[in-house]
């Protein structure tokens, strides 16, 4: 037992640059890729998922001390430090029966695939720590470590089911095929699903309004460089930063936001070699069947409605943490938050004007729900010694991913103690993730319909 936990534990600690592409090598083969390409493809991602971290991490490193200026400005001071997603992992892995959660995941996926209940071959095993930290919390709230499997068993089915559910519209959007997002952050969707609804009966944000649409309202001036550049100057002036200050974080973010598409493609070359192999290999063995690879979002990351809702969420996340009632988390490491920016793209289909608005209702849940987090994520960072706290600090995350799913299954069984809102949240969660679920479903056969029909059309028409 020991052995198998110091293995994973070390396949693991090499990071998602070196973790996943060996395993995406080790599908590849098995599909019967070439092993140069197969090398090729593993390699390619690795550069594209490093190449990605380094951006987020160039523009957290620069977004950050700017939104640090802001809060000293007015004076702010909340006591639970935010040690961001990383901190959050360090902390999950800490956990004793946190190797077990791996073959869990995987057995779970083999099943599914075999039974013919999702389509999707999870190869984000990396990713495998949000399980871990959604048991964490169980076992925070109830003490019971088989709830805690339990419950971690009920995500990895609504992750790989929510991936089914999302190929084709990721598909439309990144236009990279066969793949898809199997990462718990495409949860809040859920929440957002009907706010999106009743939000697209407003004829004004029923339009298409993405990033070209808004290339072609204001012309240079939604150019990524010259946008990156204007939000950089209003960060400055916001932060009090000088002349020099603010020029220099402006070009920072036109830095970024035009190197992010760039980065995207080498996802697209990397992914699409083993998509195609896929999809031969299912064809073979399970006639009319198609597997998806599931990944983290990071191949989504050439989208630039997603960045431009990251950036826009820095201050509306500030100024809710000064105001809001119940918040206690002071947002650093978490500022940038992909979780908020990326189910707001998928649920709207890139409308920056609704993902906006979905950006600004969403931003508190995350304050409320690392608020929450806090006592026991700090109990259990001072039990392992995972990380080094000062005597009465709090420690948590502004941006939790899925943070409504997180927050509602594990303090659900508050309501033991009469406290019945977590049960509350879940019954609706799961209510809107059947209805999104269903849409979705219905969105992907009526396209592969209308392909078949084109396809029907176009031998007719040759055959005439």
């Amino acid at each position: 037992m020991e052995i198998l936990s110091n293995v994973v534990n070390y396949l693991l600690s090499l990071g998602a640059a070196i973790f996943v592409p060996i395993i995406i090598i080790v599908a590849g083969l098995v599909v019967g890729m070439k092993v140069k390409d197969a090398i090729s493809s593993g390699i390619t991602l690795g550069v594209a998922f490093t190449g990605m971290t380094m951006l987020i991490s160039f523009m957290t490193g620069a977004i950050s001390p700017a939104a640090e200026a802001m809060l000293e400005t007015v004076g702010i001071s909340l006591p639970i430090v935010d040690g961001g997603w990383t901190t959050m992992s360090t902390i999950s892995w800490s956990w004793p029966y946190a190797f077990l959660m791996f073959p869990l995941m995987i057995g779970i996926n083999v099943i599914m695939l075999v039974l013919n209940k999702t389509n999707t071959f999870n190869a984000d095993l990396w990713n495998v720590w949000g399980k871990i930290f959604t048991a964490v919390a169980v076992v925070g709230i109830t003490g019971s470590v088989p709830l805690a499997f339990g419950v971690a068993a009920v995500q990895i089915v609504f992750e790989l089911k929510s991936a089914d559910a999302h190929q084709h519209r990721i598909e439309t959007l990144s236009g990279i095929p066969g793949v898809t997002c199997t990462h718990k952050m495409v949860f809040l969707t859920a929440i957002f699903y009907p706010i999106d609804k009743l939000l697209r009966k407003i004829p004004a944000l029923d339009k298409d309004f993405d990033a070209e649409s808004l290339k072609d309202k204001v012309g240079i001036f939604a150019e990524n460089h010259v946008l990156g550049f204007i939000l950089g100057c209003v960060f400055g002036v916001l932060a009090r930063y000088n002349v020099a200050e603010t020029l220099t974080l402006a070009i920072q973010a036109a830095t970024a936001l035009t190197l992010f598409p760039v980065i995207t493609k080498y996802f697209m070359q990397a992914l699409s070699p083993i998509s195609e192999a896929v999809s031969d290999f299912m064809n073979k063995k399970f006639e009319g069947r198609t597997l998806l690879v599931g990944l983290d979002w990071p191949f989504m990351g050439g989208s630039n409605e997603i960045w431009l809702a990251v950036i826009y969420s820095v201050p509306v996340t500030l100024i809710f943490s000064m105001f809001l009632p119940g918040n206690e988390i002071l947002p650093f490491a978490g500022i940038i938050n992909i979780a908020l920016a990326v189910p707001a793209f998928l649920v709207t289909g890139g409308n920056l004007l609704r993902m906006i608005i979905l950006c600004t209702i969403g931003s508190p849940i995350f304050l409320w729900v690392g608020t929450a987090f806090a006592p026991f994520m700090t109990d259990l960072a001072n039990t392992t010694g995972a990380v080094q706290l000062e005597a009465g600090k709090l420690i948590s995350n502004s941006s939790i991913d899925g943070p409504v799913f997180t927050y509602a299954f594990s303090h659900v069984f508050k309501f033991l103690e009469g406290n019945f809102i977590p049960l509350i949240i879940l019954i609706v969660w799961v209510v809107s993730f059947v209805f999104y679920y269903r849409e979705l479903m219905r969105e992907a056969k009526a396209a592969q319909q209308e392909e078949t029909e084109e396809v029907l059309e176009a031998a007719g028409l040759e055959e005439g």
